[in-house]
């Protein structure tokens, strides 16, 4: 039911993801439901919603990733980092949060499903400090826009981007942004499956010289 669940969807995409990426996200998808029984990781119960509000709606972003490192802030159990490294696995991710069982769950979870391109840290995001900068920050967890660039500046530097999934296109939160950050695109998504707008905003540091 699941992978016949994730096909259709996938279907209505034009992302190309292999017949093992298919397996690895249906098996995500059941670690996350085992898990959830016991330790409460999403709101989502029903592992038919979750093929749709959790995997899908991670993977619309991958055409949009920068090569280089990219770490996922306020990952939860590790959305949308983990099955966007397991369609990307030529990419390095880094999945950032500071609840211990959510990173007990993600690093069990590419143990068990053979993810080798995912490293989780739990940790505030703001006490993370990366020996090099972060081609992307990219986050589905904040509130708001300025929550993530005050929280998460120290993640990049001015080659790298910010990557916030929001729903509704945020033109006040845009309106209100800091002089030294720029939006550099805004790329609406369709989710299959999912009713409601979806947007990825693309925000880097303005070139000052």
């Amino acid at each position: 039911m699941l992978r016949k669940r994730l096909d259709q969807l996938l279907a209505e995409t034009s992302l190309e993801v292999t017949g093992h990426q298919r397996e690895l996200l249906v098996k995500l998808v059941e670690q996350l439901d085992k898990w959830n029984k016991a330790y409460n990781l999403t709101s989502v119960r029903d592992p038919l919603d979750m093929v749709a509000k959790h995997i899908v709606d991670s993977l619309v972003v991958s055409p949009y990733l920068p090569s280089g490192a990219i770490i996922d802030v306020g990952t939860g159990p590790g959305l949308p980092g983990l099955p966007l490294a397991i369609i990307n696995p030529d990419k390095t991710f880094v999945l950032l949060d500071s609840l211990g069982k959510r990173i007990r769950f993600i690093r069990q979870t590419c143990h068990e499903l053979g993810i080798s391109n995912v490293t989780a840290i739990q940790s505030r995001v703001e006490e993370h400090q990366p020996e090099q900068p972060y081609a992307a920050v990219v986050s589905r967890a904040f509130a708001s826009i300025q929550d993530m660039l005050s929280w998460c500046g120290h993640l990049t530097d001015h080659r790298g981007a910010f990557l916030a999934m929001k729903g509704l296109y945020p033109e006040e939160e845009l309106n209100a942004l800091p002089e030294n950050i720029e939006v550099r695109a805004v790329y609406p998504l369709a989710v299959p499956g999912l009713d409601g707008q979806r947007h990825l905003i693309a925000l880097g540091y303005a070139d000052t010289e």
